[in-house]
């Protein structure tokens, strides 16, 4: 068991990574509001059939109410304002640059709310891998546009708050009860949120063909159901400041999976950022003998927790050379 636990992070940070995707193919057919709804619909009708099927335990009040506003918080406004902010011409580079702030911002609530103490290490770790996202997405930023508009920054700003405070509601109030029962009443909460603003603020038209059924079933079955619930099980088990740096490597991950799939610049800018986003997640959550993580993540050695994240850049890295080398051949 631990050593499947060891393979969570990175599991995360790749399902996580490919809900650009999804997006990509769902943005041009239907309003961000009423395409969540949707999809938050669905995933918790799979978790209320799932917890049936394998007879999770039922949901006191209490942690209905907590799971719930954790799901108004982690779904409704993080994805909510984030689409809404992308479809309002905000380009992808630049709202994940603002989103890129959320480790940080989870690591501050987590020191007031949850009193986990940080050494220096660990918040120059954080420091460093916000400065490899910026290298990342730095070859995306140089054609901003009008799509940076004050509303479309406040929203982007709001969909950080809005993760990096319903995490910490998750772990502080939610994360004691059966985590398939809590993560069906955070869709349940995150759906009021997107059927309100569908109903309110757009117009619900919705073109269906084989790109948005595609994706669809990419966010909810990858996204929605296999991220998320290891999410969960991180954030139940470990500190939040360690599982919000792992957002870090995000944008890394999905630099190489748009150069893989669709053909995507990938500099060696790039590259280095990658290099120094993961130098700055394994800083973060390197083990400390203070703090109130489990004993069992304070005896984790960051190199085993970083490894799956590292083999991943070195192997993206000697593909960029062989193809180098085959284009300077065949030029």
């Amino acid at each position: 068991m631990q050593s499947i636990k060891r393979f969570i992070p990175a599991s995360f940070v790749v399902l996580w990574a490919t809900g650009f995707i999804g997006a990509r193919y769902a943005m041009p057919w239907a309003e961000p509001f009423t395409f969540l709804a949707i999809r938050f619909v669905i995933a918790a009708i799979l978790f209320a059939g799932l917890t049936v099927l394998i007879g999770s335990r039922k949901a006191t009040r209490e942690e209905a109410l907590h799971a719930t506003a954790a799901g108004v918080l982690m779904h409704g406004i993080y994805l909510g304002a984030v689409f809404w902010a992308i479809h309002r011409g905000m380009p992808a580079g630049f709202s994940a640059l603002i989103v890129g702030l959320q480790p940080l911002i989870t690591a501050v609530l987590a020191g007031k709310f949850l009193g986990e103490a940080l050494l220096p290490r660990h918040w120059a770790g954080l420091a460093v891998g916000l400065l490899g996202v910026v290298i990342v997405l730095w070859p995306k930023l140089g054609a901003v546009g009008g799509g940076v508009t004050a509303a479309t920054l406040i929203a982007s700003l709001v969909s950080v708050l809005g993760m990096s405070a319903g995490t910490i509601w998750q772990k502080r109030y939610a994360s004691g009860g059966d985590l398939v029962s809590a993560t069906m009443w955070q869709y349940v909460g995150g759906s009021v949120v997107m059927i309100l603003g569908s109903l309110f603020f757009e117009t619900r038209a919705v073109t269906v063909n084989g790109e948005l059924i595609f994706a669809m079933a990419w966010l909810v079955l990858v996204l929605s159901v296999g991220a998320i619930f290891l999410l969960m099980v991180m954030i139940r088990d470990g500190e939040m400041s360690k599982v919000a740096s792992l957002f870090y490597l995000v944008p890394a991950v999905t630099a190489v999976i748009a150069w893989i799939l669709f053909n995507e610049q990938l500099n060696l800018l790039q590259i280095a950022g990658m290099a120094v986003a993961t130098f700055g997640v394994a800083l973060a959550t390197a083990r400390h003998a203070k703090g109130r993580g489990t004993e069992e993540l304070r005896r984790e050695h960051t190199a085993g927790y970083c490894r799956p994240f590292l083999q991943f850049f070195s192997s993206s890295a000697r593909q960029l050379s062989q193809l180098w080398r085959a284009l300077r051949d065949t030029g």
